[in-house]
């Protein structure tokens, strides 16, 4: 029994002391010492990232061209046609698309006009981000057929796809009711025919019935040379010119916007109605 006893005594005593050997030992003080140290070490690393940051971007010269070379890399190598929401296609800039959503936040529409329908992936992206925004809206998406929509567009109840010349009356007629059931404010997009005769009469349609903080996107006005496209002919672009021309004080161009992410497929088309 007494041997028993000793050997369990002198196990205790090697556990006791292996714990010891393995939980550092702190002198009066030095715990303190440690931890301060530490911190030193930490803040002297987080000044170093600092400084590096800074004086790269003093560094940093951009020659002008980066924000060009990059648009007509994205556009010539098709990369914007195989770009998706939720697997629906959109052929868009995902840099505007990200665009759209933080106008979507900061206007809050309570109607979203698309001329211009293709698969269905944009209307379908509108509708839920207005969806997250919390608010009242429809959104009426407008194309001269809807024969390429993606059927997992069609069903969702904040969509209605109208088949129809974007210029013509009867969607002035729509685009008038829908203000009357959903009164707030609107954000139009153009991205149908991408002619610029098409396009001017996409915006006088639009004139009466656009109000003061409004919005409207012009796409593809990056066609016909801006920097795409050379050999197009007039486009999106000229048409926004001569817009501005015949009805100087009807937009404010939102150039803030327009040059946040370094390139877009809509340059000098982002508009806030005055």
């Amino acid at each position: 029994m007494q041997r028993r006893q000793n050997i369990e005594e002198r196990n205790q005593g090697r556990t006791n002391l292996a714990l010891r050997r393995e939980l550092p030992s702190y002198g009066p003080g030095e715990k303190d010492r440690k931890s301060i140290g530490q911190l030193a070490v930490a803040t002297a690393k987080s000044l170093r990232r600092v400084m590096n940051s800074a004086l790269s971007i003093v560094l940093y010269q951009p020659s002008g061209s980066e924000g060009e070379e990059y648009h007509k890399w994205y556009y010539n190598t098709f990369v914007w046609n195989k770009t998706t929401w939720l697997g629906v296609e959109c052929w868009k800039s995902v840099a505007d698309m990200w665009n759209y959503q933080e106008i979507l936040f900061d206007v809050k529409p309570s109607l979203i006009i698309e001329f211009g329908s293709n698969r269905g992936g944009s209307a379908l992206f509108f509708a839920h981000i207005m969806q997250r925004v919390g608010t009242p809206f429809k959104v009426l998406s407008v194309d001269i057929s809807h024969q390429r929509l993606d059927p997992a567009t069609t069903n969702d109840p904040n969509i209605i796809f109208f088949e129809s010349s974007s210029i013509v009356p009867a969607v002035a007629d729509q685009i008038a009711r829908l203000k009357e059931e959903f009164p707030g404010r609107i954000f139009a997009i153009l991205d149908s025919d991408h002619s610029k005769d098409h396009v001017l009469a996409e915006m006088k349609l639009l004139r009466p019935l656009l109000s003061a903080g409004d919005y409207l996107l012009v796409e593809d006005s990056c066609v016909n040379g801006h920097p795409v496209l050379p050999g197009w002919g007039p486009g999106p672009y000229e048409a926004i010119q001569a817009y501005d021309k015949e009805f100087p004080d009807d937009y404010t161009h939102d150039v803030m916007r327009e040059d946040k992410f370094g390139f877009t497929f809509a340059p000098n088309g982002f508009l806030i109605r005055n």
